[in-house]
C-alpha cells in the first residue's frame, strides 16, 4: 500500500511485483493474440482464465471474500499496465473491479457479498447494465421497468452498450419501479444470465477495443427475487452515480496505459527508423513531439493516481475523477495520433500496433461519461458557491 506522504509516482515492492507479473502476462499471453482478437472482435478465453488465476478480477476484493485483498490504487495501476498492450483486455479488468465488484462491496448485503464476490474474483465475469437506447449521458431517462410481484419484481426493457455483455454471467441491471417518482424509482438488480426471459442480443461492431464485447441486453418479464436487489429499492440512482464516479478513474487508467503504450512504440520506432542517414529521433521536430507527449502522459498519470488516492482515503474526489478521465482521454488521443505520424506510412497499416491504439483511443472520450459531461462536472464544482 502506498504511503500518502510519499510521492504519487512511488511504487511499493508489492505493486512492482504485481506490475511485473502483468508485464509477463502481456508479453507471453496477450501480445501474441492482440491482432487476431481485434480482427475477430472476440476476446480469447485463455486471457480471461489467466486473469482470474492471477487475481486480476478481484484486486481490491477482501481476502475473506476470495479476492486479492489489495487496494483501489493497485487496481488502477494494473489497469494502466494492461492497457499498454491491449486496452480491450484492460477494460474487462476495469469494469469487473471498479464497477461490478465495487458496487457489490459497497451496497451488497452480507449474504450477497458472500455469494457473489468470491465468484466474481475467481470465476465469473460481471457487467454493469445502465445505458439504454435513449438513455446515455442522461442516464436517469432509462425506461427499463420493474413491476412488483409476489416475492420480487419482473423486469422488462432493453439495455445497450453493455461492456462484457457476451462474457458476463452476472449483470447489475438498473430499472425503475415507479416512473411517477422519476429517478427516485430507479433500483439496481442482480440478474443472472440464465434467468428466464433474459437474452444477450446484438453485439456491436466497433471502431476500437473490438475484442471487448459491447452488447444489447433484452429483458422480457424477467423475474428477479427480492434478495437480488442491490442496495435499497428506489436508491439505484445513488448506486449508479457513485459507482460511475469511481469508474471514471478506471477509464482514466485505461487511457493513460494506452497513451504510454503508444508513446513507447513511437520512441522505439524513432530510435530505429533511419532517414537522411540517421535515426529520426535525432531530428528536433521528432524530439519535441515526443517530449510534449511525455509531459502530457505524465500529467495525466498523476491526475489519475491523485483521484485514486483520494478515493482510497475516503476524501472527496468527484472533480478529480472528472479531471483524470478528461486529461487521460486527451493524452491517449494525442499520443496515439502522433505515434501513427511518427511511424509514417507504416503506422497507417495493421502490421504495426499503433494503428489499433489510434482506433482504441477514441472511446476514452465517450464511455462512462462523455468529454462534455466531464467538463460539465468540473465547471459545476469550480463555480459552486
Amino acid at each position: 500500500m502506498c504511503d500518502v506522504t510519499r510521492p504519487l509516482t512511488t511504487i511499493t515492492e508489492e505493486q512492482e511485483m504485481l506490475l511485473g507479473e502483468i508485464r509477463r502476462f502481456n508479453s507471453e499471453i496477450v501480445e501474441p493474440r492482440v491482432r487476431e482478437m481485434d480482427e475477430k472482435a472476440k476476446l480469447d478465453p485463455e486471457i480471461v482464465k489467466t486473469m482470474f488465476e492471477m487475481g486480476l478480477m478481484g484486486i481490491d476484493v477482501p481476502e475473506e471474500y476470495g479476492g486479492s485483498g489489495m487496494t483501489f490504487t493497485d487496481a488502477i495501476l494494473a489497469i494502466m499496465e494492461l492497457a499498454k498492450v491491449d486496452p480491450s483486455v484492460a477494460v474487462v479488468c476495469d469494469v469487473q473491479n471498479t464497477l461490478v465488484n465495487n458496487a457489490i462491496r459497497r451496497w451488497g448485503t452480507e449474504e450477497q457479498k458472500k455469494t457473489w464476490l468470491p465468484k466474481l474474483a475467481q470465476e465469473i465475469v460481471g457487467a454493469y447494465a445502465l445505458s439504454e437506447p435513449d438513455s446515455g449521458s442522461d442516464a436517469f431517462a432509462l425506461r427499463c421497468k420493474a413491476d412488483k410481484v409476489d416475492g420480487g419484481y419482473r423486469l422488462t426493457g432493453t439495455k445497450l452498450w453493455i461492456t462484457n455483455g457476451y462474457e458476463a454471467e452476472l449483470f447489475l441491471v438498473f430499472a425503475n419501479v415507479d416512473f411517477e417518482k422519476g429517478y427516485k424509482g430507479i433500483t439496481c438488480f442482480l440478474v443472472s444470465r440464465d434467468m428466464e426471459g433474459f437474452t444477450v442480443g446484438k453485439k456491436e461492431d466497433k471502431l476500437g477495443i473490438r475484442a471487448s464485447s459491447t452488447a444489447e441486453l433484452i429483458l422480457e418479464n424477467v423475474f428477479v427475487p427480492e434478495d437480488r436487489i442491490l442496495g435499497e429499492v428506489g436508491k439505484g440512482y445513488k448506486v449508479a452515480i457513485e459507482t460511475l464516479n469511481e469508474g471514471r478513474i478506471g477509464i482514466g487508467a485505461q487511457m493513460v496505459g494506452l497513451a504510454q503504450g503508444a508513446l513507447d512504440h513511437a520512441i522505439a520506432w524513432a530510435k530505429e527508423r533511419q532517414q537522411f542517414g540517421r535515426p529520426i529521433a535525432r531530428f528536433q521536430a521528432v524530439q519535441f513531439a515526443l517530449a510534449r507527449l511525455d509531459a502530457q502522459v505524465e500529467a495525466a498519470r498523476l491526475t489519475v493516481l491523485n483521484a485514486a488516492k483520494l478515493k482510497e482515503n475516503g476524501e472527496r474526489f468527484i472533480r478529480e475523477a472528472a479531471i483524470a478521465k478528461f486529461t487521460a482521454a486527451e493524452a491517449a488521443e494525442a499520443a496515439a495520433s502522433m505515434a501513427v505520424e511518427i511511424f509514417g506510412g507504416y503506422g497507417f497499416t495493421k502490421d504495426y500496433p499503433v494503428e489499433k491504439l489510434f482506433r482504441d483511443a477514441k472511446i476514452g472520450k465517450i464511455y462512462e461519461g462523455t468529454h462534455f459531461m466531464q467538463l460539465q462536472t468540473i465547471a459545476k464544482m469550480l463555480l459552486a458557491d
